[in-house]
């Protein structure tokens, strides 16, 4: 058929449109509906692949939060012994000053309270159960006593700490004797596994029954502190000079392709260059939060810096145009109009960055976070671990006790990361103006 006896264009239109394939001829409706239907069909086979994509993500997902959610709900439980003491007969006397004294944990030790727990323990669990119980179960009779001095005074009941062995004998593992002993004590309603919510105010120990997650807590919120005030607006201010203020030359070129690359470095670098300059100046803040900050702040200032130059760019121009045009210096134009309006996308790019340093373990191993610290930082100066690292250490342990731990402390730090974000999230959509 040649060119001339081919229906118009739109003559195919209007055959198309009222369902009269056809007035195209036969061969010319067969090739149509073939192309068509292979055009439906890529679209519907893109649209699997991509269902089929999200649906592999969440199920991923689900299956790692499922897996750590599990193993981690016995990280916040610990086997405990129940223990009956009788304040009056044993001895231990004090009032309501000394026993909520700073001294009087050493009060109550040489008094002999470590040893009239043992005496009970003995009492009401067996002789074998004295080794049995943690080394430091007196530590809470003398908490509790402190928390209530009235106690002092009278017949009360705990639920003390077991030793890991113990502990272990009760999940089916551990020696025969440990097995058969926690048997004997679950039985007669002597041994437990109760919620452990000191887990959220105690410190690094060297017994899965003994530690907690508070000191690397707070070791991780006073390094984002830092963090956060260093890197935020050193990296905002530097976006601005370099989109409204720096002259387009061979050295902001420079600049920029440095900060690029910066951004692209890996994590243990930046620990390097903690170590090489830092320590150097202040050597006595070794694993301090204020030098894993500063470390920190290091590495997340690049991506600050890129993310708000490209939330500068995307202002558009008629806001600067009609701010000058009324009269704003360039200055104001700056902060009171193309700042506020690029605030959001710079908030976005912090929440990136921040939650990129939660998670970095690397760089603070070379400047000394990865000491074991018993109590909680004081101050900004004092020595800390945080949440990364304290889930690293307690992997690489070999009792079996601290593998439940790890999964409580990542949900700790999956909690705090979405506190954080959230926080973020929020004050960017408050921020955030259309235009």
């Amino acid at each position: 058929m040649s060119s001339s006896a081919l229906p118009p264009a739109e003559s195919i239109s209007q055959a198309l449109a009222s369902g009269r394939s056809d007035a195209l001829g036969p061969t010319r409706t067969a090739t149509f509906e073939k192309r068509l239907a292979k055009r439906y069909r890529s679209e519907r086979n893109f649209r699997l692949l991509g269902l089929s994509a999200v649906m592999f993500s969440v199920a991923v997902l689900i299956f790692l939060l499922g897996n750590m959610l599990i193993n981690g709900i016995g990280g916040f439980q610990r086997a405990e012994v129940t223990v009956t003491i009788d304040f009056p007969a044993s001895g231990v006397t004090g009032d309501a000053v000394s026993l909520t004294a700073p001294s009087a944990m050493q009060t109550l030790e040489m008094q002999g309270l470590p040893d009239v727990v043992s005496f009970y323990v003995e009492e009401q669990l067996g002789a074998e159960s004295v080794t049995k119980l943690s080394a430091d179960a007196w530590r809470d009779v003398a908490a509790a006593l402190a928390e209530d001095p009235t106690l002092i005074n009278r017949t009360e009941t705990f639920e003390l700490p077991a030793s890991s062995g113990l502990a272990a004998g009760l999940e089916g593992e551990g020696s025969p004797e440990d097995q058969a002993l926690a048997a004997r004590l679950a039985e007669a309603g002597k041994l437990s596994k109760n919620w452990d919510w000191g887990f959220l105010a105690r410190s690094d120990a060297t017994s899965p029954q003994a530690v907690g997650i508070w000191g690397a807590l707070k070791g991780s919120m006073l390094t984002m502190l830092v963090t956060l005030a260093l890197a935020f607006p050193i990296g905002i201010l530097s976006a601005l000079y370099l989109e409204e203020y720096a002259p387009k030359n061979r050295w902001t070129d420079v600049i920029e392709v440095s900060i690029n690359n910066l951004a692209a470095v890996p994590s243990i670098i930046f620990g390097l260059l903690g170590l090489a300059i830092f320590l150097t100046l202040f050597p006595n803040l070794r694993s301090a939060p204020m030098i894993g900050g500063m470390t920190l702040a290091l590495m997340t200032m690049p991506v600050i810096v890129i993310s708000s130059r490209n939330a500068i760019k995307a202002v558009p121009p008629s806001i600067r145009d009609g701010a000058l045009a009324i009269g704003a210096s360039p200055v104001q134009v700056v902060f009171h109009h193309v700042l506020p309006l690029a605030l959001p996308g710079m908030l976005t790019g912090t929440i990136i960055g921040m939650a990129r340093a939660l998670g970095e373990t690397a760089p603070l191993l070379l400047i000394g976070m990865r000491a074991f610290v018993a109590t909680p930082p004081e101050g900004f100066t004092s020595p800390a671990t945080v949440l990364p690292m304290q889930i690293f250490l307690w992997s690489d342990e070999i009792d079996r006790g601290f593998v439940e731990r790890t999964s409580a402390a990542i949900i700790v730090l999956l909690v705090f990361l979405l506190a954080m974000n959230g926080l973020a999230i929020y004050l960017r959509n408050k921020f955030e103006k259309r235009w």
